[in-house]
């Protein structure tokens, strides 16, 4: 993936009212969620911005209230590239990739946003864009290609997610394709159901009249 460097500050006001606030200042509130699981009661002293969620078992998730520019994500939203946050909050860097966006149902104009911090150690499942390449057999014989999943998702550590899933259809014939369980990477394991179909060549009329002439000539 590639790095998209991302300044944020801590949010200290929390709230509707505050968030609202925030908005009008053309910022945008972000919860930066995956940080250090610890025991409950905490008693070690927070970050500005952190507070303990608690997730069962005695135990509590530390994660980050920050405020980002609108004007600084747009690059890293509006786009079909994934990637890589080098996360700037007051000189301290962590690496985080993004997680969720919450957009208004009329303006679509950007709500909220999460951010999953990571690490070389631990895992994530990310969404990433399918990119076809090759010629199928089956176009060549008249049929159509046909993509329908345009992003898979792969469970991976962030650095070994690559921007794109790179597809070869020299093989695909005409009626045949691809599914999820048909596919490999190396690092990565796929997590969508294996039977879904990623990409397909499809039957078109011209191929069906061709395939038809050619039986009947038999």
């Amino acid at each position: 993936m590639e790095l998209y460097k991302l300044s944020a500050e801590p949010r200290i006001e929390l709230g509707k009212k505050a968030a609202k606030a925030i908005r009008k200042e053309d910022k945008i509130p972000v919860v930066l969620n995956g940080g250090e699981i610890v025991e409950l009661p905490y008693k070690g002293k927070l970050q500005p911005g952190q507070k303990i969620v608690e997730i069962g078992n005695g135990k509590g998730l530390v994660t980050t209230d920050l405020v980002v520019s609108n004007e600084d994500v747009r690059k890293l939203i509006y786009t079909p590239d994934i990637f890589a946050i080098e996360l700037d909050v007051n000189g301290e860097k962590k690496m985080a990739v993004l997680k969720e966006i919450q957009f208004h149902p009329v303006k679509d104009t950007i709500l909220h946003i999460d951010l999953l911090e990571v690490s070389d150690k631990k895992p994530v499942v990310m969404e990433v864009p399918v990119k076809l390449e090759g010629h199928a057999e089956g176009v060549k014989a008249g049929g159509k290609l046909q993509l329908n999943m345009k992003k898979l998702k792969v469970k991976a550590i962030y650095t070994d997610i690559p921007e794109r899933l790179v597809i070869n259809v020299d093989s695909l014939g005409l009626g045949k394709s691809f599914a999820v369980g048909d596919l490999h990477f190396d690092k990565l394991e796929l997590v969508n159901a294996k039977n879904a179909v990623v990409c397909a060549v499809q039957l078109t009329r011209a191929a069906r009249g061709a395939q038809a002439a050619a039986a009947a000539a038999k």
